[in-house]
């Protein structure tokens, strides 16, 4: 898929949360085909301390309003620049990046999205793109605490939402692998994005039940055409590049110890 690099306007800064932003930029002209599961990378202007590009999920591209948004997690400098942005700023970006997603073949109602963290930040358009193939996917999304679970409504918009909370103040208390929805469905497709012990839980229950299973690896993407080698992986067929040959994965593929 052909990469463009784009300086677009900031249409809106949404802060979601102490640490995540929603961040909306658009273009004077359509955006590119964009495919759920890829990523952009970034440019961060006025840090003296950040020369590299960001690398963030594509969270949603709203057609009607040529927006892409990103989800973003205040953590160092560079991120905590990113949500200082205004309306009307412009952001350079690389996009998209990566592969994506497979699509299931015909419509289903067994599909599963967890999320974790800010790695539910794909699973919206993920769940949006299912949807429009006349699909209803089951999201399940796990946080900290109920702070921590963002964008609700809109993934309520798509499918069934399930969440859980470490500290038990919404939905169950406990992991996502341990919410009672996944004794009571047979799925037949899990698609997933958070931290590695998250996915590696996900992959494992997976393995167990021999459900398809897709994780999105979050390794460290400097460059995000496979030329620094910052984030290879060893997998089934040697070591391969997260940011080109990723970052969607089936678990099948990866060497994972599930």
């Amino acid at each position: 898929m052909k990469k463009y690099i784009l300086d677009l306007t900031v249409t809106e800064n949404v802060r979601l949360h102490a640490n995540y932003v929603l961040l909306k930029l658009t273009s004077p002209s359509p955006l590119p085909e964009m495919l759920p599961g890829q990523f952009a990378e970034i440019r961060v202007d006025g840090s003296p301390s950040t020369f590299l590009r960001r690398p963030i999920s594509i969270n949603y591209v709203n057609r009607l309003h040529n927006e892409i948004w990103f989800l973003i997690q205040l953590i160092g400098d560079g991120t905590k620049r990113l949500g200082e942005a205004k309306a009307n700023d412009i952001i350079n970006v690389v996009l998209p990046l990566g592969n994506s997603f497979s699509m299931p073949e015909k419509p289903s109602d067994r599909l599963l999205l967890v999320g974790g963290g800010v790695g539910t930040a794909p699973m919206l358009y993920l769940g949006e793109q299912l949807a429009k193939k006349g699909c209803k996917p089951t999201f399940l999304l796990g946080a900290r605490s109920n702070k921590d679970l963002l964008q609700l409504d809109q993934f309520k918009t798509y499918g069934n939402v399930y969440t859980t909370t470490e500290d038990g103040s919404y939905g169950e208390k406990g992991y996502v692998t341990q919410h009672s929805i996944l004794n009571k469905v047979e799925f037949e497709q899990i698609y997933t994005c958070g931290p590695k012990p998250m996915m590696v839980a996900v992959a494992k229950y997976a393995k167990s039940k021999g459900i398809n299973c897709e994780v999105s690896l979050e390794n460290t993407m400097a460059c995000g055409i496979g030329a620094c080698l910052c984030c290879v992986e060893n997998t089934t067929e040697g070591h391969l590049c997260v940011c080109k040959e990723g970052p969607i994965f089936n678990i099948n593929k990866l060497l994972w110890q599930i």
